[in-house]
C-alpha cells in the first residue's frame, strides 16, 4: 500500500490594488466571492479619503492554498484591466 501523499499548504497574502474602485470592484469581489473557500480575511481601503467615486483602493487577502490555488488567483486579479496584485507566500 503506497502512503497516503499530502499537498502542501500555505498560508499567503495577496495586495490587490484597484486603480479605480467603481470600475474594478464589482469584477474584483466576484473573483474573491469564487475564490472564497481559501480566503481567511479580507481587508479593504479607500486610499484616497476624501474621494467619493473612481477612487483608488488597496485589498489585502490572507488565503490558504496551495502554490497552484495562490498562483492562479493572483493571476486572476493581476490579469483584470485596472487591478495589480501582487502574492506574497508567508510559509514554506
Amino acid at each position: 500500500m503506497e502512503p497516503e501523499r499530502r499537498i502542501k499548504r500555505h498560508l499567503a497574502t495577496i495586495s490587490i490594488l484597484l486603480k479605480d474602485r467603481t470600475n474594478q470592484a464589482p469584477l474584483v469581489n466576484q473573483i474573491l466571492t469564487d475564490h472564497g473557500r481559501l480566503i481567511v480575511a479580507r481587508l479593504g481601503v479607500n486610499v484616497q479619503r476624501r474621494c467619493i467615486e473612481h477612487c483608488t483602493a488597496i485589498v489585502t487577502i490572507i488565503i490558504d492554498g496551495t502554490a497552484k490555488e495562490i498562483s492562479a488567483l493572483r493571476k486572476k486579479l493581476d490579469e483584470s484591466y485596472g487591478v495589480v496584485a501582487k502574492s506574497n507566500i508567508l510559509t514554506k
